[in-house]
């Protein structure tokens, strides 16, 4: 007998996975220019509300060593914050994806470990979940538990940096505008009104996608740094004793000498925008980051808040009700006033992009852990998958924002919302970043332990400032940032219920099905449950097809057991009908999902071509159509395929039943040259295929816990069935294909979790 072919199609082009971006010369300059519209933006933008934050206009003007104080600690919260902590040390913290945030930290400390589609397509072996574990095994080590409150901690991260998508827009623009007021005193009312006019053209232009914006956004935001850095190294001129502000202690001396803790909260003003230079990390790479940190945003802002503070010490009242627009070289009607009011303008709905970029990567990152529903995410970019526009996001973000700026029409009330979200975020970021070292960098203990200290002090002194003005508005993103990690939460535990169900019950095709003896040539196939393996290079004139039937078992509660006389309680012979059907594996492993089960066991019939369908993602933006399914199949059971189905991140999910068709046709030749009849009936019952999907009507299962067990029973039901279920029927996993919802059929699973 002739040695058998390979029963697999190698595609050895779609095992790559996804990396941080990595390139050079040309290249990088080009995506270190475009960080400037991207992320420097909001940071950049800050100079206009600053000083005015530590120091009200309704207020009298501060003494000349305190205004040099507070420049000292803006220029060592700069150096501290954005430049040591994010811009040198954060980012080498990136996931292997090139991802960043709280949540890509989360992943750093908790990987998930590589999908294996050779597995998944496999139809006749074990689940992993079933390989028993040993009792040294459920010991667990403080790493894992402390990985539920990590977690939590990182969503809450998350949650408040998608909040800053909110506040940065509704806080620079209004900021911006503002500037109006002081050259035209008579349209201060329609302040509100002209800044949602912007809102709602910053938001509408996001669908072009961060490259093309990052191209048109980043001239401007160049020529604003330009600007901050020219008009400041001017106004130093007034006085050159500002530069005393470089020496720390004068900051230190600001605290002792005024006991007014409250100047934090302005002084953080100036750091907003820290942590988009982290989350944005997936949508560039570290180096740019780095490049046009060091080489233009930072000098510029130092270079700004000097030259403004030079001038408060020498203009005093007359600068006091706008800081920024009263510094501005000339008259206030001036040439240069305006030019620097359509770029402040222009720079502050910029700054707006940093956070809504940051709230579409960090979108991205927990749909793609199961931590929100899939909602639609459209890729912006044929070469960076992190380059995402997610279009729900989008219009709820400028919708509260819209609210906010017409509830807040104070603007300090706007920026005390604004402060508290950024002071938790940085604090949030610093816990994970020590956690890191330790259990991943291996770096000696030391290092953390001096890190947290270092900056995890440093953010607690902010985070209390801020704390502080939770009832004048930064109960805000505190409202929001609970409310959607509650959404969260809620997900991620009932979707790894849902999987850790769908595990525990996705069996081996031979364990519910089963083989009659076959008449005719009896040679080559076994009698009762055994497997069958036909001789692949035979002619199939005289071949007679399996006698399938569905089998229960009992007598041993041993899932795994091979059905035989003695187990089985129920027999059905399946009958196989002319048809296609695919059936879709929601969760990856081994085996066939539980809708097949299901399915078999309600309908004792069995479709002539059966196929199995995983979904792997690859990092490229196309797959060219010959190498967008793999086929293996099963060689125990007639008709029955494993098909791992491989589809770019730019790309549609669309499942084309005849490409996949195809595919199994070119499998079954290359077995066996002969089966011309089995080709033939395979491509007429495929003409019209039915695509099968999941729906788990879950259930919430009672728990024992003694005395607390109907208070535990009633919150899980609420949460799993009142809520979560209701959460799962709105974003069905279906929501995103292509494939005509008449060609879909939903198998009802009653899923207890």
């Amino acid at each position: 007998m002739k040695s058998e072919l390979p029963a697999t199609i190698p595609v050895s082009t779609m095992q790559a996975k996804r990396t941080a971006l990595n390139v050079g010369g040309v290249a990088l300059l080009t995506l270190s220019f475009q960080t400037l519209g991207i992320i420097y933006s909001d940071i950049g933008t800050s100079p206009l509300y600053v000083l005015n934050g530590i120091w009200p206009s309704s207020g009298p003007v501060p003494p000349q060593e305190d205004i040099i104080g507070g420049l000292s600690a803006i220029i060592w919260s700069l150096t501290m914050l954005p430049l040591l902590k994010y811009v040198v040390i954060s980012l080498i913290f990136a996931t292997r994806e090139g991802e960043g945030g709280s949540f890509a930290l989360f992943q750093g400390l908790y990987p998930a470990s590589d999908p294996d589609h050779d597995a998944d397509r496999t139809l006749t072996g074990e689940s992993e979940s079933r390989v028993p574990l040993s009792n040294h095994s459920t010991r667990r080590s403080f790493k894992e538990k402390i990985r539920f409150p990590l977690l939590l901690w990182s969503l809450f991260g998350t949650a408040l940096t998608m909040s800053d998508g909110v506040l940065t827009p509704a806080v620079s623009v209004t900021s911006a505008v503002s500037g109006i007021a002081v050259a035209k005193p008579t349209v201060s009312s329609d302040i509100v009104p002209i800044s949602i006019a912007f809102i709602i053209v910053l938001f509408f232009v996001q669908q072009f996608g961060t490259s093309k914006l990052a191209f048109t956004l980043s001239p401007i935001a160049f020529l604003w740094f330009l600007l901050l850095m020219g008009t400041g190294i001017y106004n130093i001129t007034y006085f050159p004793g500002i530069f005393r502000a470089f020496d720390p202690s004068r900051a230190i001396m600001l605290f002792v000498r005024t006991k007014n803790y409250d100047l934090l909260n302005g002084i953080l003003l100036a750091v907003t925008g820290s942590e988009a230079i982290f989350a944005n990390l997936g949508q560039f790479n570290a180096a740019s980051i780095r490049i046009s940190f060091c080489s233009l945003t930072y000098p510029a802002l130092v270079l700004a808040y000097l030259g403004q503070g030079a001038r408060l010490i020498h203009d005093g009242e007359a600068a006091m009700d706008n800081i920024f627009y009263r510094t501005i070289p000339g008259p206030v009607n001036g040439a240069l006033y305006w030019i620097m009011f359509t770029f402040a303008v222009l720079a502050t709905l910029i700054a707006s992009q940093a956070m809504i970029t940051a709230t579409f990567s960090l979108t991205q990152q927990v749909i793609n852990l199961k931590s929100l529903p899939p909602i639609r995410m459209v890729h912006t970019s044929e070469t960076i998958q992190g380059q995402v526009y997610v279009p729900a996001v989008n219009w709820i973000l400028m919708i509260i924002t819209i609210i906010l700026v017409a509830v807040f029409d104070n603007l300090s009330s706007l920026t005390n919302a604004y402060g508290f979200a950024v002071a938790t975020v940085m604090l949030s970021t610093s816990g994970l970043l020590a956690i890191q070292m330790f259990y991943v960098k291996k770096w000696p203990i030391i290092v953390p332990i001096l890190f947290f200290l270092v900056w995890g002090f440093l953010d607690a002194l902010f985070w209390g400032s801020s704390l502080k003005k939770v009832p004048h508005g930064a109960w805000v993103p505190l409202m929001m940032g609970c409310i959607l990690e509650g959404i969260m939460v809620l997900w991620t535990w009932g979707k790894r219920l849902e999987d850790k169900f769908d595990g525990k019950n996705r069996m081996n095709l031979r364990h519910f099905i089963g083989v009659s003896p076959r008449s005719g040539r009896s040679s080559r196939c076994q009698s009762g449950f055994s497997t069958p393996i036909r001789n692949v290079q035979e002619d199939d004139e005289n071949y007679l097809p399996q006698n399938l039937f569905f089998v229960e078992k009992s007598g041993s509660h041993d899932p795994d057991m091979i059905p035989n006389e003695t187990t089985i309680t129920v027999r059905k012979d399946l009958a196989r009908i002319p048809v296609c059907a695919l059936f879709y594996k929601i969760a990856q492993g081994q085996g066939v999902p539980h809708t097949f089960v299901g399915f078999t066991r309600q309908w004792p019939a069995l479709p002539r071509v059966v196929i199995f369908l995983s979904v792997c993602v690859v990092p490229v933006a196309r797959v060219a159509p010959e190498d967008r399914y793999i086929v293996d199949k099963a060689r125990s059971l007639e008709g029955l395929y494993g098909v791992t189905y491989y589809i770019g991140f730019r790309e549609e999910f669309d499942v084309k039943a005849n490409e996949v068709v195809d595919k199994i046709v070119q499998l079954e030749s290359a077995i066996n040259p002969n089966a011309a009849s089995v080709v033939e009936e395979i491509r007429a019952v495929s003409k019209d295929a039915t695509h099968v999907a999941p729906h788990y009507h879950v259930m919430a299962k009672a728990v024992h816990t003694g005395f607390a067990a109907p208070v535990l029973n009633y919150l899980r039901k609420f949460f799993i069935e009142d809520l979560y279920r209701r959460l799962a029927s709105m974003f069905p996993e279906t929501a995103n294909w292509q494939t005509s919802s008449n060609k879909i059929i939903h198998v009802g699973v009653n899923a207890s979790i």
